[in-house]
């Protein structure tokens, strides 16, 4: 009579119904996760990076490689507030002196831009729109908000005013 080959049973149900030695010493050397009070997910820093990741890929869908959101924010506060400095404009804009200087550099190479003596001040410079950045903030102004719009859609029109005055009250 032969002899009948042993069964083999899988890989997979053997580790199954029999951890190896090994697993067991590897599960009870690996550091079990401290717990903790600071939750990422739960933090408002977080969260705000989230929703502006969310609100910039809507910006640069609908806007294009045409204007960076700091360009935009440039162009519509000069629309609000007509010719100011630039180091005013970046306090509207909450840009710093850096940033702000970069924007209205790439706004004026592009003809959107230009800069004047301020008649007040010879010191200073006054920013202002030339036509083409007046034609371009006017034709861009319906998408703008069309974004805000998107970016807020998932509230109701309660919850989009209440969000809105709470994040005005964290400024």
């Amino acid at each position: 009579m032969a002899k009948s080959a042993p069964l083999k049973r899988s890989t997979k149900a053997a580790t199954k119904t029999t951890p190896k030695p090994q697993a067991k010493q590897a599960a009870k050397a690996a550091p079990k996760p401290a717990r903790t009070a600071y939750v990422l997910d739960d933090q408002i820093g977080f969260i705000l990076r989230q929703v502006w990741q969310r609100h910039t890929m809507i910006f640069a869908r609908d806007i294009g490689s045409n204007l960076t959101p700091t360009q935009w924010a440039a162009l519509s506060k000069l629309v609000e507030t007509g010719p100011c400095s630039q180091n005013q404009l970046g306090r509207f804009t909450a840009m710093d002196v850096a940033t702000i200087k970069g924007v209205i550099d790439r706004l004026t190479a592009r003809g959107l831009t230009e800069t004047s003596p301020d008649p007040q001040d010879g010191r200073r410079l006054l920013v202002s729109l030339t036509r083409a950045g007046q034609q371009l903030a006017e034709k861009t102004a319906p998408l703008a908000l069309a974004i805000s719009k998107e970016t807020l859609a998932p509230l109701d029109a309660k919850e989009r005013e209440t969000l809105l005055a709470l994040l005005n009250r964290l400024r």
